[in-house]
């Protein structure tokens, strides 16, 4: 199947689902019936009905045997008819630890054609899209067998099929592929500010990501100007292929660019900053679905609210499932219209009734997989049907929740409740800049305790310089609990079975930390998640360390 210039090939996907995702089955089982995996269910045969009786529904670990056995270097065929040459890790802070996943070259040439349609569908919104640059960050490594180990866009850009795509990168692929985190963001912001007029697009995997980078340029700006003014890259850069590349990018010395980006940055509040370094941007781009929605009121302040956050993919290390084909929606409203061809989708609902992807019923939620029939663990509503193919909302990881009693808490609760917070942080010129909880059970009774990094928008000020008002602490605290679903209402006013909700505001820095602390035990750099909910000891121990200050509702919820 070609990749067209228009929507054609977006409608003969779509139009032809059923028999697409048929084609699409027996490929699949023609080419792996005889791995080592599925031959003990299917014989070698590839009769479909076969694989619907015999083969079970199982998670991540009844499959990751096979998958570490082939990435420390035994024979793809343990677990793929096709050659693996890549393989893909999770962000490693949804589930708690990373999980690696086999991926082939029909999985990057799918990659292909995501990116192909998403660059059509902007084009279709957005006018000029298609002829500027976008910013990007990732980085990557390898398995003990030297085949690639990284994100999936970190893999996708080292294959074969990213050469088309290339030329919209402010950054060539030795930047993005250095090894090194740190030298690799500071030269992907200085290839971005030198090409400034040319970025149509600011972004990154996940907008915990973008927001990290913001952060990153509050430490380097005065740094990238000095770089920028004498045409002299910074010696502790010491990758040779950040240095060549660079080095000649920045060229003669260029003062007058490096007298904007002080003067911008230098301003007292950062309002707006993505918008004034980048005035040729039109969006940004990144995933604003699920927990990372409680980084759009950040987003939204840095860019002043002038550009769209733009959720355009629904992707996981499993596979890529879709796109979004409104992107100027409202984040509230984003639903990803699910390719046939990426790979053969089935769902289960809340009864445990297995579908396949034409026949999901709408306002219905379930929980897809896919290949070896590995649950994926999103759940989704269908909002819709574009032809003949669904449109589903992302609703929330399907294992996150938070209880201390009998209450469950899902991730769409917590969002909830801290959408509300926000409202009354902000009405004090405050912002959170990083939110994560837990159940403590250490007392009785327990209670919701709520970590907040936050920052004045005014002055660019740091919280630890700041004077807390412990009127609007409070106060946030009690709208945060009359947020939380009826289960909690009740049990927190009867006979208090739940102690009263508590946040714990902690020192600027304190989530880069947090992310720190991922990243040195295996999680990706360029897909960290700042988790919803922790349990880890260790991780609430770097928090814990931090705390400036704790808050709490002082009066019961209504029910």
């Amino acid at each position: 199947m070609s990749l067209g210039c228009d929507l054609t090939l977006l409608e003969e996907l779509t139009s032809n689902a059923k028999q697409i995702q048929e084609d699409v089955l027996n490929k699949i089982l023609k080419a792996n019936a005889n791995t080592e995996y599925l031959q003990r269910f299917l014989q070698g045969s590839s009769d479909k009905e076969l694989f619907k009786k015999n083969v079970p529904v199982v998670s991540y670990e009844d499959v990751k045997h096979y998958i570490y056995r082939v990435s420390n270097g035994e024979p793809s065929d343990v677990i793929s008819g096709e050659p693996i040459t890549a393989f893909l890790r999770s962000s490693g802070t949804s589930s708690g630890n990373p999980k690696i996943f086999p991926a082939n070259n029909i999985f990057f040439k799918n990659v292909q054609i995501i990116y192909t349609l998403c660059s059509v569908v902007m084009s279709k919104h957005v006018e000029g899209f298609k002829e500027g640059k976008v910013i990007w960050f990732q980085p990557a490594s390898t398995t003990p067998c030297g085949l690639p180990i990284a994100p999936v866009l970190t893999s996708f850009t080292k294959s074969e099929y990213y050469r088309s795509l290339a030329k919209k990168s402010t950054s060539p692929d030795q930047i993005i592929m250095c090894p090194d985190t740190k030298q690799s963001m500071y030269c992907q912001l200085l290839c971005g500010l030198v090409q400034r007029d040319d970025v149509v697009s600011v972004g990154a995997v996940f907008a915990s990501v973008l927001v990290g980078v913001i952060h990153f340029l509050e430490n380097y700006w005065k740094e990238l100007a000095s770089n920028i003014r004498s045409g002299h890259l910074s010696e502790w850069i010491t990758d040779l292929g950040c240095r060549d590349y660079v080095s000649i990018l920045l060229g003669d010395p260029n003062p007058e660019l490096a007298d904007l980006i002080e003067n911008v940055c230098g301003q007292k509040s950062w309002q707006g900053i993505v918008s004034r370094l980048w005035p040729k941007a039109k969006c940004i781009d990144a995933i604003i679905t699920g927990s990372m929605a409680q980084y759009i009121p950040a987003l939204e302040f840095y860019s002043n609210n002038e550009l769209p956050l733009v959720s355009l993919r629904y992707a996981s290390s499993e596979a890529y499932f879709g796109l979004n084909l409104e992107p100027l929606s409202k984040p509230q409203h984003v639903s990803y219209t699910f390719l046939p061809n990426m790979s053969y989708f089935e769902f289960i609902d809340v009864d445990g009734e297995i579908v396949d992807l034409v026949n999901v019923k709408l306002g219905h939620y379930y929980e897809p997989f896919g290949l070896h029939r590995c649950r994926v663990g999103d759940v989704l509503q269908v909002t819709g049907f574009y032809n003949m193919a669904p449109q589903f909302r992302f609703v929330r990881r399907k294992n996150t929740v938070l209880s201390v009693y009998a209450e469950p808490t899902t991730e769409e609760d917590l969002l909830k409740a801290l959408a509300r917070a926000t409202v009354i942080l902000e009405s004090s010129d405050l912002m959170i800049t990083g939110f994560t909880c837990y159940a403590d059970i250490s007392t009785v009774p327990g209670h919701y305790v709520f970590y907040m990094e936050l920052k004045a928008k005014v002055n660019n000020t740091s919280i630890d310089d700041l004077v807390l008002d412990t009127k609007v602490l409070v106060e946030c605290c009690c709208v945060m609990e009359e947020s939380l679903n009826g289960s909690y209402r009740s049990f927190r006013r009867k006979n208090g079975w739940i102690g009263a909700l508590e946040i714990r505001v902690v020192q600027q820095g304190t989530f880069a930390s947090l992310m720190d602390f991922f990243v040195c035990r295996g999680s990706s750099i360029s897909q960290y998640k700042t988790p919803m909910c922790l349990e880890s000891a260790e991780a609430l121990k770097v928090l814990e360390d931090k705390v400036l200050a704790r808050f709490f509702s002082d009066k019961s919820p209504p029910i």
